[in-house]
């Protein structure tokens, strides 16, 4: 009995042995080598992994920025968002790179269909997603690319950015705002969108992203985009375009001179952070301020009266008369 079980001992020890020895020779031969500088980036980093740099993780991030400063010198094109220019500054310090700063972003949500804009016209119920209720229903108000309010947008953010107003009915973005691009990835109508912070936080933005035409899209929210084109025509920037009678402001080209805003109809486009504008003056002079017209009243002509005294020559005849006589 004892000899069976040292067998069995020293066969499952010859065994043990031999697949360390293999995994020994395998671990040598497939050894994969990483850049010690990789971890160094990676301790820099804010480690949120969040994705908002487009890799997976912190970890994929460093050893992407790793490889593009050994092959190309440069690491143009890649960004820590949560993290911002001071993070990129220091991973460029350990690179031995030069990055430049880039701008700030901030999402913002492109629709304002509250229930004012948006009477609802039908009461939908058991949806509990944003993407389960747009794989089911256009939406109560009738617009197919509204928001629907079912904050998934708000669960997908990690930063606590981003709350439903129980009033409007719609998301709002405050300034803990990372731009990891989590809530724009889970909306799935698309309303959510990274834009520039813009100089002293402000932004001129198309609050509505319904591409129908005009009269369709008015008809379901009183502040749709109704592709009037008077935008456009009043931006001298070529910073608007028109696609699919929806309007739209490249941030990069927009110098935030708000005459667009003026000039919507439907008052689609939003302007965030700007002082209250000053009341416009008629130019036009009312009735009360024009000043009295001098009337100028001919004076007619007063006829010149000649008076003749009949008297006169009847006594001239008589002393003639008595002339005469005498």
């Amino acid at each position: 009995m004892e000899s069976i079980i040292l067998v069995a001992v020293a066969a499952l020890g010859g065994v043990g042995l031999l697949a360390a020895v293999i995994l020994f020779f395998v671990a040598k031969k497939f050894k994969v080598y990483e850049d010690p500088v990789i971890d160094v980036v990676e301790e820099a980093l804010p480690a949120a992994n969040c994705g908002g740099c487009g890799f997976p993780g912190c970890r994929a991030f460093a050893e992407a920025t790793t490889k593009s400063a050994k092959e190309n010198k440069n690491i143009d094109g890649l960004n820590c968002p949560v993290g911002g220019n001071d993070v990129m500054q220091e991973v460029g310090k350990i690179l031995g790179l030069e990055v430049e700063a880039a701008a700030p972003m901030i999402a913002v949500v492109r629709c304002n269909g509250t229930p004012t804009n948006q009477p609802a016209k039908v009461q939908f119920e058991g949806a509990t997603s944003c993407t389960f209720a747009h794989a089911l229903h256009g939406g109560e108000g009738g617009c197919q690319f509204s928001c629907l309010g079912l904050g998934e947008c708000v669960e997908a953010c990690d930063f606590d950015a981003i709350h439903m107003n129980p009033e409007r009915g719609l998301p709002e973005v405050n300034n803990n705002c990372t731009a990891c691009n989590a809530c724009v990835v889970a909306c799935p109508r698309d309303i959510i969108e990274l834009r520039k912070k813009g100089p002293k936080d402000r932004r001129i933005f198309v609050s509505c992203v319904n591409a129908e035409k005009g009269a369709p899209a008015k008809k379901s929210c009183k502040t749709a985009c109704i592709g009037c084109s008077k935008c456009v025509k009043v931006c001298k920037f070529d910073a608007i375009t028109i696609t699919n009678f929806l309007a739209y402001i490249d941030f990069d080209h927009c110098t935030l001179c708000r005459k667009c805003v003026e000039e919507c109809p439907t008052d689609a486009i939003w302007e965030v952070n700007f002082k209250p504008r000053k009341p416009k003056v008629d130019r036009k002079p009312s009735v009360v301020d024009k000043p009295a017209e001098k009337t100028v009243t001919k004076e007619k002509p007063i006829p010149l009266e000649i008076t003749v005294d009949k008297e006169q020559p009847k006594k001239e005849d008589e002393n003639n008369n008595k002339e005469n006589k005498e």
